[in-house]
């Protein structure tokens, strides 16, 4: 009995223990919205067991519409036989006319089932491809959010300026004090701007709830009349409000010594400056951890495997899955986002 009580006792002093074993360090969650966002997850999950050192063997959650989930069932054990599990999430009613619903409300699933089964949630967008161990995402004790910068400024608040009426309105709206605003740079015009993060890479404590505290955010602003008229009027702001949500969210709930910005070989946009425009090309993956694609491989360069700098082998690996492309059509979010990438009104 001396020794039970003396194991209790230590399982006590380790974080993240129990009697029947400890809670994972890392758990990786995305959400695919549609049979080819699905198909993106397998080369994540794919990389993930490659490339992911320590982590390799981490669970891998892939949420997806129910819809989606009855209609690829060809995929769904494609992703099975990695090791990831496939899970439905339906946003609400209301929501799903809003771009990038599924994708909050599926976080915010991902979070709170992972509350007691992970230190950590990294929550990834499924053109995502991890390339090297991610060890950074394994936050340091006292960190409750790792995160990244958005590319663009977009719909951005300048930092040297007063925030417009969508900003005032988001933050009125959200609570969020004067006092949590710090200045960020952006990643691909480097814009000094007001906190405005990427909803494409987020490592966060389960316990701290942020994700959803997101989603809870999110349906305030899209169910509000005021942002409802302001996204009717500028398809940009629709287009990004669920960042905008998160930005408040995150603003609102954690102090800023909460918050860790991860290394710039986290989430690197490869070849964003073909697509959308940039200061520097993004063509090297020298240095690179985890990387983004975009829908660069609707419809790729026929060289680009020519000019992407690197390991030769780490460039035949993508070239292998991501290689000739798929095809040219590309999908509604796909011409959303490229469309308005620069503030282009809608024609």
């Amino acid at each position: 009995m001396r020794n039970v009580a003396l194991i209790l006792a230590l399982l006590a002093l380790v974080p993240g223990s129990s009697l029947f074993g400890a809670a994972r360090p890392v758990i990786f969650a995305s959400y695919a919205g549609d049979g080819d966002q699905l198909h993106n997850t397998l080369v994540l999950v794919e990389s993930v067991r490659a490339f992911g050192g320590q982590f390799a063997d981490a669970p891998v959650w892939i949420y997806t519409p129910s819809n989606v989930l009855k209609t690829q069932e060809k995929l769904v054990k494609s992703l099975s036989a990695l090791g990831a599990d496939v899970r439905a999430s339906d946003a609400p009613v209301d929501s799903r006319k809003v771009p990038y619903a599924g994708k909050v409300f599926a976080a915010a699933r991902a979070e709170a089932a992972a509350k007691g089964a992970a230190s950590i949630l990294v929550w990834m967008d499924e053109d995502t491809v991890v390339l090297k161990e991610p060890r950074d995402l394994a936050l340091a004790r006292g960190k409750s959010l790792g995160y990244r910068p958005v590319m663009h400024r977009n719909i951005g608040s300048l930092y040297s300026e007063k925030p417009d009426a969508f900003w005032r309105r988001v933050y009125e709206k959200l609570s969020v004090p004067e006092t949590a605003v710090f200045p960020m740079k952006t990643v691909a015009d480097g814009k000094t701007i007001r906190p405005y993060f990427n909803a494409g890479l987020l490592a966060v404590r389960p316990e701290r709830g942020l994700l959803q505290k997101w989603a809870e955010a999110f349906t305030a602003l899209y169910r509000d009349p005021v942002l409802v008229d302001m996204c009717g009027k500028d398809e940009r702001a629709r287009l990004f409000l669920h960042q905008a949500a998160l930005s408040g969210a995150i603003m609102k709930n954690l102090e800023r010594e909460e918050m860790a910005p991860l290394p710039d070989g986290y989430n690197y946009p490869i070849f964003f400056k073909e697509m959308y425009g940039a200061d520097k090309a993004f063509d090297t993956l020298d240095g690179v951890v985890t990387l983004r694609y975009d829908a660069y491989f609707k419809n790729p360069a026929p060289d680009w495997s020519a000019k992407l700098k690197g390991p030769a082998a780490t460039v035949s690996w993508l070239e292998e899955r991501l290689g000739r492309g798929n095809g040219a059509k590309s999908g509604a979010d796909t011409k959303m986002r490229s469309k308005f990438q620069h503030g282009v009104k809608p024609s």
